[in-house]
């Protein structure tokens, strides 16, 4: 499992689900593996990695032995997307943590309303199914 970056994200989440097909298609090195926050694998990582609060709501990253979360999360994925998203994570650097932070917890906050909710993680398809861990 510590064989590279893993996306955990609200496998039930509908935003979560179309952000891990965004990420997937833009990772085209394959780099980010990806785990639900409902599989066994996501919660040995939350229980064995430090983390910051929250670790196991929304979207993180669990990288360099440690589980990073919030708008840090979503920033450090971009360095692993094709142009221009590397570019764009250096730029969103340059506002303040604190209000990157309140908009992803409001959308956060918000995202089953928004965008809705499944009762279970949509299986990925057969091309991105090898980058998922149990």
């Amino acid at each position: 499992m510590d064989a590279g970056p893993v996306v955990l994200f609200d496998g039930t989440c509908n935003l979560c689900s179309r952000a891990v097909r965004f990420i997937a298609r833009r990772d085209r090195a394959g780099r980010l593996r990806f785990a639900s926050l409902q599989s066994p694998t996501a919660q040995e990582l939350i229980g064995r990695l430090p983390a910051a609060p929250g670790a196991a709501d929304a979207v993180a990253l669990a990288e360099c032995g440690a589980i990073v979360t919030g708008s840090e999360a979503l920033l450090r994925i971009g360095r692993y997307l094709r142009w221009p998203w590397p570019l764009l994570a250096l730029f969103a650097r340059a506002i303040p943590c604190v209000l990157r932070d309140a908009l992803y917890r409001l959308v956060a906050r918000n995202r089953y309303r928004w965008f809705g909710k499944r009762e279970r993680c949509a299986i990925p398809d057969e091309g991105l199914r090898a980058r998922f861990l149990g």
